[in-house]
């Protein structure tokens, strides 16, 4: 377990930060704030099961939405390393049975910065296409196969779509299910032994989530959903720790080779300032040097995490909510770690 170094000064910043969001802005959840390897807080507040009245806890599994996608593009980086992918090959070379117009137009690069240009029809249906069980294939043949809306590589227009098609492009290149491949790939080799693909059977084992009402300042328990159909793009649970051993295991590199990690995080202006699987920004709001961030929402299950290449500090805030604004919690964290010594 990691063991949380803190000096008194410190504390009182980090804990009158989170006191406030947790009494003011609903905030219930995990925050783990590292600087150089160094723990500089590490908390856990809010209640996690509202039914049986249980507190959250520090090792508690979330939800981690569309954190999922940094992994898929992982995996996707190191075929490329093993020479089994190439990025400037479209769709229809690793997935030739697939029926959308984008097939022997659109390329992985395209498809890792949301620059394929496909329709993007998840977006009007809401939780729809979640609620019964799907297969991989009979997902991307309703919804990700829609027509070019957009010349590829044109703009990049943020959907789930790109991630789900990654995700069988994955399993075809390979012959191994995504779940067996993200533990060869990644969990394993970082010792991430609290993460794994969500399913609807290991619900008891992950947090519950809530959406908020601030009309009525209820929460509501999340509707049941298969969190499988997410596929490669919001598929994922992990613990705070687990996913700083992923930051640690991406930023260190530990699991890509120079080549591909530096294309990993190259982002592209023009396509919003997208790398593959996050974004980065030579510095924005509150964060005063080059930093990359990845958010991830569906419904209650929110989180963000946050890395500073300078200074190398991780920001990790898990929630099983969504009533607080987690970018703003994360830079308020950032400015009060600055403070550490």
């Amino acid at each position: 377990m990691l063991q949380v170094v803190m000096v008194s000064a410190q504390n009182n910043s980090f804990e009158e930060i989170v006191a406030d969001y947790h009494k003011s802005k609903n905030f219930n959840g995990v925050i783990l704030v590292v600087t150089n390897g160094k723990i500089d807080y590490h908390t856990a507040v809010g209640i996690a099961d509202r039914n049986k009245g249980t507190l959250i806890q520090k090792e508690n599994k979330f939800k981690i939405a569309s954190v999922t996608k940094v992994f898929t593009a992982v995996m996707i980086m190191k075929l490329c390393d093993e020479g089994l992918l190439d990025l400037s090959q479209t769709i229809g070379k690793y997935y030739p049975e697939y029926k959308g117009e984008a097939r022997d137009k659109v390329t992985i690069h395209q498809l890792l910065t949301y620059s394929s240009g496909i329709e993007n029809q998840l977006e009007s249906l809401g939780m729809q296409p979640y609620q019964s069980l799907k297969t991989i294939d009979e997902f991307i043949v309703a919804y990700c196969s829609g027509k070019l809306v957009n010349t590829p590589g044109e703009k990049s227009t943020y959907s789930n779509t790109e991630y789900v098609i990654l995700h069988k492009i994955l399993e075809n290149v390979t012959g191994k299910h995504y779940d067996e491949l993200l533990k060869e790939m990644i969990l394993t080799p970082l010792g991430m032994n609290n993460s794994n693909c969500a399913k609807f059977e290991l619900n008891n084992l992950l947090v519950p989530n809530y959406t908020f009402d601030p009309n009525t300042s209820t929460f509501n328990p999340d509707p049941t959903y298969f969190c499988e159909n997410y596929f490669g793009s919001a598929n994922l649970f992990a613990t705070a720790e687990d996913l700083l051993l992923f930051s640690n295991g991406l930023f260190g590199n530990k699991l890509l080779s120079d080549k591909s990690l530096k294309k990993m995080l190259t982002w592209y202006p023009e396509l919003g300032y997208t790398a593959y699987g996050l974004w980065g920004s030579d510095g924005w709001g509150n964060f005063d040097e080059t930093f990359y961030y990845r958010t991830g929402g569906i419904l209650g299950a929110n989180a963000n995490w946050i890395y500073t290449t300078k200074t190398k500090k991780t920001i990790i805030v898990l929630s099983n909510t969504d009533a607080t604004n987690l970018y703003e919690l994360s830079e308020k964290l950032y400015l009060a770690s600055k403070k550490t010594k």
